[in-house]
């Protein structure tokens, strides 16, 4: 049990360096983050049985769709801590490394590149955007953060983990 909460703040917080990152690289280099509403309209239309559009801002707006998107990404990056502590197994937890924490982030670019882009209208991988590779290349970047962000999250609720367990 005590387990889960880890892996809460451990998702929630690696998903807050990459939205930290997204609105660093509006700053820095005029990049706007990723549109949660979008990715919200996409689930939305899940319900009707709609997996696949053309353009998804093509597409009828759904109620809620920015709450729908954001917690799918909070939820989202919840699941991906909690894979990293099954595949490392809850010692993780206690001696965090950058290196899993990282691979994993890096892994799970496979979700937007086959699912999502895809899913949206962007084809896989991006191939139907006007610039494919940058895209690719942002969504690895953000990914990587997403994996350092596990890494740092995990590193800063350790000394929880010595008074909780």
């Amino acid at each position: 049990m005590e387990s889960i909460v880890f892996i809460l703040l451990i998702g929630i917080g690696a998903t807050l360096v990459m939205d930290l990152w997204a609105l660093l690289r509006k700053q820095l280099f005029g990049i706007s983050p990723t549109n949660w509403g979008m990715v919200g309209r996409w689930i939305g239309h899940m319900r009707k049985g709609q997996l696949r559009h053309t353009s998804i801002s093509s597409a009828h707006a759904v109620h809620g769709e920015s709450t729908i998107g954001w917690t799918a990404h909070y939820l989202i990056g919840i699941a991906y801590a909690a894979l990293l502590i099954f595949i490392c197994g809850e010692s993780w937890l206690f001696e965090p490394t950058l290196g899993p924490a990282v691979a994993l982030g890096i892994a799970t670019v496979v979700a937007p590149f086959f699912i999502l882009q895809p899913g949206m209208g962007a084809g896989i991988a991006a191939s139907k955007t006007p610039n494919p590779n940058t895209a690719r290349l942002h969504s690895i970047i953000n990914h990587v953060v997403f994996g350092v962000g596990l890494y740092l999250s995990a590193l800063l609720i350790r000394p929880l983990l010595s008074i909780w367990l």
